[in-house]
């Protein structure tokens, strides 16, 4: 009997195991397979299926809420109550997606697939696991009678990735109250992979700033059978060019020198000092631009900005009387947008390209390290992926967390959910998930969340 007893306790961990990845893998599969898309989606039938999820297992229909400033943009606040000895505890994920076209795609992005060892579609990595996780986790505190010293918070909110209802900014100035927490979780902590190897969990103090600017150049146009020089494709084109061509200078900041400082540990040979030699003042150039062959790299070392869109001409038979681009920037903090318009105005090298702003640019100052994070990330990364660092970084991307920390919540971007580093499909075709990594990331998550709400 002594014998059995251990067995029976394995295997009933095992079975609830296999039931809370089940339960996830459930809630992914729907919010995978709703259309969020800022162009014909709806965040309010997914944050509707959720909200149905959470009162079903309990949860009172005065905490769960769906609220919004648009019929398709509406946002879930669900609020487990813990005894309140602490302020509570914000788990924000958004739940709408960049547009995906399905010729686009090898299988269906709406549909949730699992196949090679990955699950298929849009949102998989940016941003419904996590959306899925919080829900799961929130399922299963309940399903233990789990009682927190602080009340946590969970917001699946609209138009993060985009549109015009933003549901972090909207709840911040209609239903403050309705978020108000001591910190936040957030995405923007990605765990990474290397060559097959788990190199990393990172937490997310900081991230850059989100620009774009318009490119346009007008003139006359005319019939396509008496061309001239003077043609305005033929102008953005060759600013494009020369912008192709450019980049910004290496700046490295408090966070990003901790990053290699620490990442340097970890790698032998030239890569090795290649991260030492960037942190020295001022980088070493040759280091610089061998890592700056590694697309994270070198979005990591500087601002960077890249063409995403074109526009231009009326007619077939006739010359362009305008061609426009757009050009996405991410900006380091610190960094001005004014100086980086005006960088972009002196690269394109032509007086007949202007470059003007869209929208204006929120920066944020990164949220300080705090130790009850960084101690139960280090613990719990250990246990689960013992050799694997901790590093703080910064996000090469833009999220929600920014009009948090603008607010006086702070913000850390965690994740648990590891993924390959040079093989990044967020915001891409064929989106994709490891399927073990997500079960992985929901044990992360679950046990961080209780870790700093015990």
């Amino acid at each position: 009997m002594v014998r059995i007893v251990p067995v029976l306790l394995f295997l009933a961990a095992l079975a609830d195991d296999n039931a809370q990845n089940q339960l996830a893998r459930d809630i992914y599969r729907e919010l995978i397979e709703i259309n969020t898309t800022d162009s014909n989606g709806d965040t309010t039938k997914a944050a509707t299926a959720m909200a149905v999820r959470l009162k079903a297992a309990g949860l009172p229909d005065s905490d769960v809420r769906v609220i919004g400033p648009n019929p398709r943009k509406g946002n879930l606040i669900a609020r487990y109550r813990g005894t309140g000895q602490r302020k509570p505890l914000l788990l924000l994920a958004h739940l709408d997606v960049v547009e995906a076209r399905p010729e686009d795609w090898s299988v269906d992005p709406f549909k949730f697939i699992e196949k090679d060892g990955f699950f298929w579609g849009r949102g998989t990595t940016d941003d419904k696991a996590m959306a899925a996780v919080w829900v799961a986790t929130l399922i299963r505190y309940r399903q233990e009678h789990y009682i927190p010293d602080r009340d946590l918070i969970v917001a699946l909110t609209a138009d993060e990735e985009g549109g015009d209802y933003n549901g972090v900014q909207w709840l911040l100035a209609n239903h403050r109250e309705l978020i108000d927490a001591g910190y936040a979780l957030n995405e923007g902590g990605e765990s990474y992979v290397k060559n097959g190897r788990y190199v990393l969990n990172a937490v997310q103090p900081s991230e850059k700033m989100y620009q774009s600017f318009r490119l346009e150049v007008r003139n006359s146009g005319g019939h396509s059978s008496r061309p001239v020089k003077d043609n305005a494709i033929y102008t953005l084109s060759e600013g494009l060019t020369r912008l192709s061509k450019y980049q910004f200078p290496v700046k490295l900041n408090e966070v990003t020198t901790e990053y290699y400082k620490r990442m340097a540990t970890l790698y032998t040979g030239q890569t090795a000092a290649d991260m030492k030699g960037v942190t020295k003042s001022p980088p070493d150039g040759a280091a610089a631009a061998r890592l700056s062959k590694s697309p994270y790299d070198n979005a990591l070392l500087r601002t960077t900005c890249v063409a995403t869109r074109l526009d231009a001409g009326h007619a077939e038979n006739a010359l362009p009387q305008t061609a426009r681009a757009i050009v996405n920037c991410r900006i380091l903090p610190g960094d001005s947008p004014g100086e980086v318009q005006a960088t972009l105005t002196r690269v394109l090298g032509d007086p007949k390209i202007s470059v003007s702003p869209l929208g204006d640019a929120t920066p944020s100052k990164p949220s300080p390290l705090n130790p009850e994070i960084i101690f139960a990330l280090e613990r719990i990364t250990t246990h689960m992926w013992p050799g694997v660092p901790v590093v703080p970084v910064m996000s090469t991307g833009a999220t929600d967390g920014l009009y948090l920390r603008n607010s006086g919540i702070p913000t850390y971007g965690v994740s648990g959910f590891f993924e390959d580093i040079e093989d990044t499909r967020a915001h891409g075709r064929d989106e994709r998930l490891g399927v073990k990594q997500f079960y992985e990331g929901r044990e992360f998550l679950y046990q961080l969340v209780k870790a700093l709400s015990s």
